[in-house]
């Protein structure tokens, strides 16, 4: 049996401005909007499908996107740029730093909000061999 993601809801105070944010942030399209929904389509054809809801009801996630070594370097600097505070690390204990790990590199930042999201371009554990 196949199975894949196709999409997922995420929370936000205000959906169109957590999916511009993000889309912007990628270089990505607002993919489509239905009803409460604004759409973020990713490469692997997963949407993000996010939602307005009352912020006492968002209870931050984490989302981490694996991406290119380019789009790793144009997302940063768009951060760096827009003063976006990030992490090297999950626990915001390495402010205003990336980390290399399995030959990668990695940021963790928070969206609007406030989920916490993770950029890398190598996956944990390394690319299989």
């Amino acid at each position: 049996m196949s199975v894949e993601l196709n999409h997922t809801i995420i929370h936000a105070r205000d959906n169109r401005e957590s999916a511009e944010f993000f889309a912007d942030l990628l270089g990505l399209g607002i993919a489509s909007e239905w009803g409460p929904f604004i759409a973020v389509q990713l490469s692997n054809s997963v949407t993000l499908d996010f939602a307005t809801v009352p912020a006492d009801k968002i209870t931050p996630q984490h989302y981490a996107f694996l991406i290119s070594e380019a789009e790793f370097e144009a997302a940063y600097e768009k951060i760096r740029a827009r003063g976006v505070e990030h992490w090297a690390d999950p626990h915001q204990k390495l402010p205003g730093e990336i980390n290399t790990n399995d030959g990668g590199r990695g940021v963790y930042f928070l969206d609007p909000s406030r989920h916490a999201m993770e950029l890398i371009t190598v996956p944990y554990g390394g690319f299989p061999k």
